[in-house]
């Protein structure tokens, strides 16, 4: 199963190493890349991708508001959100990590990549989305990353710093 996939990174070296590693690793078409918040919408809207690596901290809307600003997109009238793709972070700060676990975030990668944290991030991706064909998931979840999930990862991580 080979899984479609965004890099969304400001820093065009970022963008290049983890398309570098994702070829290594295989199994990942990265179908485009975006160098900013704005772009990622754009393109996550006109690809519907697998998967995106977004960077946190970006010109524009930093990772978070992509998110939420999908959600907006993607909300119906009644209520229901069509899915978004599975969000692996990949950011040079690693203060939004542990809010991010807590919240059960797909991955959470730190410049510069590891080949082997990259394969980790791209096979817990397509364990959850076989796992959510297959109508089961894994540790209990409910789907790939409920609404309320993302909604709970957009409040710890729009906290101040030091607020618990």
């Amino acid at each position: 199963m080979t899984l479609t996939a965004l890099i969304i990174d400001d820093e065009q070296l970022a963008r290049e190493e983890l398309a570098y590693l994702l070829d290594e690793v295989g199994g990942v078409e990265v179908v485009a890349q975006g160098a900013n918040g704005i772009e990622a919408v754009d393109l996550i809207e006109e690809y519907h991708p697998d998967m995106v690596f977004l960077d946190v901290q970006m010109p524009g809307l930093d990772g978070f508001a992509v998110i939420q600003r999908l959600m907006d997109l993607r909300t119906k009238a009644d209520g229901v959100a069509e899915p978004l793709p599975q969000i692996v972070f990949a950011t040079a700060y690693d203060q939004y990590a542990v809010r991010a676990f807590d919240v059960n975030a797909v991955d959470y990668l730190l410049k510069p990549f590891d080949r082997t944290r990259v394969e980790q991030a791209v096979e817990r991706v397509r364990s959850r989305l076989i796992s959510a064909t297959s109508g089961g998931l894994p540790n209990g979840a409910t789907s790939p990353l409920p609404e309320s999930q993302i909604e709970s990862l957009l409040r710890l991580l729009n906290r101040p710093q030091g607020a618990s």
